[in-house]
């Protein structure tokens, strides 16, 4: 193992649910003795605490925990931390703790995304965001137009795909039918589906904001996800197979109304090709970000699986994509099938199928590459891994 490298050594989550009455920092710390004993690590050795976003303050439900807070319960003896919403999307807090390790600055790092919007919604006065009378941010750009959802920006792109080049809905709707399928042999899952999608039953759904409709929109879920980076010259202290972090990438755009042509997926996915020598035919499975259903289409064509304007044409009938297809996709069940994670579920997703511990869910053959990647829209964020 290389010293100036980083990889993942340890993996885990807490109960996946939907209002759930378990406090969200419980639900962390739940998720953080599971990454530690997959690791086999001891919290005397962590010394780092990285996360995306930091406590919101704001809308406690999206992001409840901070680093201050898990430091402080856990007695960790920390070198580094962060947390940030100023990040190009949730896996860059990964990538961020990839470069502390490789700099010799940490050696072992608790990276954490938790969320708790289903059990805020059931305990507004805590948890739900304060009020205002003006906006500010990226919400002045949206909100005076009654786009208060992350829906209806990735809506127009979406009609955009139609428009320009002929997707239909019953090509998008084999993201969700995919993430369904694998979701029900995803025993976290359970929460979040309880019984495969079918076309018929996507098609009558209602519709949110043409064209998505009901079912290409995760659900807000009650869940905390760690993952562990470790510096290669600290794997002797591990009891786990290490999966390396090959490379990362990520991309910001303004989030103004004058909106870019493409979204951020595009340049963060040319970019991740240009930090390794593996290429898109090297890739065993990919775990792409599906807070919207339109959104893996865009990384299958930002990463160079396809042409841009041919992702739909990828997914069609479904077969590429499935478990054992030419690149299985969201092996998890996704956001869409397994709930909203905020990105780090496709993190641990990626690794479980490279340990080749995905049980019922686990693609055939001998994995040995993956990508995981957050956002796409206007911030996005990859992560290359690598069994090597």
């Amino acid at each position: 193992m290389a010293k100036r490298e980083a990889y993942i050594t340890g993996i885990g989550q807490s109960e996946v649910g939907v209002r759930l009455p378990r406090h969200p920092l419980l639900l962390t710390i739940d998720a953080v003795k599971e990454a530690l004993d997959n690791a086999g690590l001891t919290l005397d050795q962590i010394d780092g605490v990285f996360s995306f976003p930091g406590k919101a303050a704001g809308y406690l439900a999206f992001s409840p925990v901070g680093t201050d807070e898990l430091i402080e319960v856990l007695g960790i003896k920390s070198k580094w931390q962060m947390g940030a919403m100023e990040q190009p999307a949730q896996l860059s807090a990964i990538a961020m703790a990839a470069w502390a390790v490789k700099e010799g600055i940490c050696r072992h790092v608790i990276c954490f995304r938790t969320v708790y919007e289903a059990g805020g919604m059931a305990n507004p006065a805590e948890y739900m965001p304060l009020r205002h009378d003006t906006v500010s941010g990226a919400s002045q750009w949206t909100a005076p137009f009654w786009a208060t959802s992350a829906a209806c920006w990735t809506a127009q792109y979406a009609a955009r795909h139609m428009h320009k080049y002929g997707m239909t809905r019953e090509q998008l709707a084999m993201v969700a039918i995919n993430g369904s399928k694998n979701a029900m042999l995803n025993p976290r899952a359970r929460a979040i589906t309880k019984e495969e999608l079918t076309l018929d039953k996507y098609m009558s759904a209602r519709l949110i904001s043409t064209p998505l409709c009901l079912y290409d929109c995760d659900r807000f879920s009650d869940a905390s996800t760690v993952i562990i980076v470790s510096a290669g010259d600290a794997l002797d202290e591990v009891k786990v197979e290490p999966i390396r972090i090959a490379a990362t990438a990520g991309s910001v755009d303004r989030y103004s109304w004058d909106q870019v042509d493409w979204f951020a997926a595009y340049d963060a996915g040319q970019d991740l090709w240009k930090n390794t020598d593996y290429r898109p035919k090297d890739v065993d499975t990919v775990q792409f970000y599906d807070g919207f259903a339109f959104l893996p289409i865009t990384w299958l064509e930002g990463l160079g699986f396809c042409e841009r304007g041919e992702g739909h044409r990828f997914i069609e009938g479904g077969a590429r994509i499935a478990r054992d297809g030419e690149l299985p996709m969201n092996t998890s069940g996704g956001q869409l099938g397994a709930g909203r994670l905020h990105g780090f579920g496709f993190a641990h997703e990626a690794v479980t199928q490279l340990r080749g511990a995905g049980g019922a869910r686990q693609i055939p053959g001998d994995p040995k590459v993956a990508v995981a990647t957050s956002g796409g829209g206007p911030m996005a964020a990859a992560l290359l891994l690598a069994r090597d």
